[in-house]
């Protein structure tokens, strides 16, 4: 018989399914892309107003594994559904705590919460199994965006562009690389939630199962083998962020396809964002996950932007840049 996916002390109301208090570990200190140091970087954060480097946000969507897992069982890992929209910065050290809003009866999709010791909210979103047939959170958000314009990191990428298929794979002890400098192994003795579906075979498929928090690494694994014809350098962060499993679970040592295709375009006085839509299919070319992503880059941290600016659209154009606080 498999062991419980959690032993996950939850705090259940009338109204939703609680966690306990966690501190995330950061382990992006070492992160290098472009050439440069993240927004997990400590010095390179603080330059752009933060205090300190980030906690990257899918860490904290394993905070949600044991609320699902409570909530719809073995479906939470063949066909569960994070969608989020990250408000705000979290560092380490910081207390963080999961919230799940019990779906209404007949339903199969219900709203999900990340909250600081002093109330601030870290991420907000839904949570989902199987054909919800309702609009995830970023599925609304995707219809409600304020168009880019007078792009200029972002001034040759296009929408429906659409990359060429790569072939990932997670074992675990495989250095993810540069973007991801650690192990899966490493990371599971960090991980806010531990589970023995994560180590071995004790589980419903007989096979260790890779954390919804790492399908994140293993989608972005490659993405800088074949780039978007982006400016820079320049750092970014994920704004908004979904990770679906259609069949599910994906597995530890086992090799998939990913392919990955630009699907909106939208600005802020800040950023730049490029909405990418990841689809990822096993080794019969049965699409198992999805996820989509809002990687926005912070104009400010690009250091020929307002001349750029300028040279392409003239004056007139807003270059007053406020550096966000969101994760």
């Amino acid at each position: 018989m498999a062991a419980n996916a959690f032993d996950t002390e939850i705090t259940e109301t009338t109204e939703a399914l609680i966690g306990p208090w966690r501190q995330p570990r950061q382990m992006l200190h070492a992160q290098v892309y472009d050439a440069h140091a993240s927004i997990h970087d400590d010095a390179t954060a603080q330059k752009l107003g933060f205090k300190g480097g980030t906690i990257e946000g899918p860490t904290h969507f394993s905070q949600f594994a044991p609320l699902g897992a409570r909530l719809w069982g073995q479906a939470w890992f063949e066909s569960g559904c994070l969608s989020a929209h990250y408000r705000n910065a979290c560092f380490e050290g910081e207390e963080v705590q999961a919230i799940l809003q019990k779906p209404l009866p007949g339903t199969s999709q219900c709203q999900i919460q990340m909250v600081k010791r002093d109330g601030t909210e870290v991420l907000r979103g839904t949570a989902s199994v199987g054909d919800a047939q309702v609009a995830t959170a970023l599925e609304a958000r995707l219809g409600e965006l304020k168009p880019l314009s007078d792009p200029v990191i972002l001034r040759d990428v296009k929408v429906a562009q659409t990359g060429k298929r790569q072939t990932v794979r997670m074992a675990f002890d495989q250095n993810m690389g540069d973007l991801y400098p650690f192990s899966l192994r490493q990371k599971l003795a960090v991980i806010t939630e531990t589970s023995p579906y994560y180590s071995g075979a004790d589980n419903p498929w007989n096979r260790a199962i890779i954390p919804m928090e790492m399908l994140s690494v293993l989608f972005q694994y490659r993405s800088k083998d074949d780039p978007l014809p982006t400016k820079g350098p320049a750092v970014g962060l994920f704004a908004d962020q979904e990770i679906r499993l259609v069949k599910g679970p994906l597995f530890v040592d086992e090799e998939y396809e990913v392919e990955r295709e630009v699907v909106a375009l939208s600005g802020s006085r800040r950023t730049e964002s490029a909405w990418i839509k990841t689809r990822v299919f096993d080794k019969a070319g049965t699409m198992v996950a999805t996820m989509l992503l809002n990687m926005a880059t912070l104009k400010d941290s690009y250091a020929p932007y307002e001349e750029e600016h300028r040279r392409l659209y003239g004056a007139g154009g807003n270059t007053t840049l406020v550096i966000p606080g969101r994760a």
